[in-house]
């Protein structure tokens, strides 16, 4: 039952899972505890409360952009897998690449991946910014990794106009905190950038200042 608890902030705002997609969703409690002991991938005071703070978090992207069957996505400085693996349980008829330049949280990803059978992402100990001409995207997803100005810069390169979701257009979507004002006058956007609060999509008050933030691919 506790396993269950502890998904009840998940089920409070999704259904239609698979068993499937609740049994991956069941296994990252024991997975992170486990993995933090060895590899820090996920701040100690927060291992408790991962599936609000950064299962729930991560999801916070699918409630603004439901992505379509077969929508590509890039994880741009996944760290420990977020929001790429919580993203690809919900969408599995998308394909992620999960990228980030430290080799030891990309183990922790792809061991997470390989233990709760989740067949859609690749994991990559990369720089984003390498993966230029290798690989083309509808969207990059992000969270908290760098500037709003840096992440455009490092995944525009890499993503293709389109749209993949009947929401919004092929882009950039990332999860924020604090005061935006300046990172996103700093992208010389400001017109085309959107952003909305985390805690109106999901009223819990650890979401109080975060944001998903949004930039559509134009040309």
């Amino acid at each position: 039952m506790e396993k269950q608890n502890k998904l009840d902030i998940i089920l409070k705002y999704f259904g239609d899972f698979t068993d499937n997609q609740l049994r991956q969703l069941e296994l990252l409690d024991g997975l992170y505890t486990e993995w933090n002991e060895k590899i820090n991938v996920i701040s100690r005071k927060d291992i408790d409360a991962l599936y609000e703070r950064h299962v729930l978090h991560s999801m916070a992207i699918a409630a603004i952009c439901p992505f379509d069957d077969g929508a590509r996505l890039l994880d741009i400085g996944t760290g420990g897998g977020f929001p790429g693996i919580p993203l690809a349980i919900l969408f599995p008829n998308c394909q992620f690449v999960l990228a980030d330049s430290i080799g030891k949280k990309i183990k922790v990803v792809q061991e997470v991946a390989n233990a709760i059978g989740l067949t859609n992402i690749t994991a990559i100990h990369t720089r984003a910014e390498e993966l230029k001409g290798k690989y083309k995207f509808d969207y990059a997803v992000s969270r908290a990794v760098a500037p709003l100005n840096d992440l455009w810069k490092w995944g525009s390169p890499l993503i293709e106009r389109g749209q993949r979701s009947d929401e919004l257009p092929n882009g950039l979507i990332c999860l924020k905190g604090g005061d935006l004002k300046q990172e996103i006058e700093e992208t010389g956007m400001k017109r085309i950038v959107q952003a909305w609060k985390v805690q109106d999509i999901f009223p819990e008050p650890s979401f109080a200042e975060k944001f998903v933030v949004y930039v559509p691919k134009l040309n």
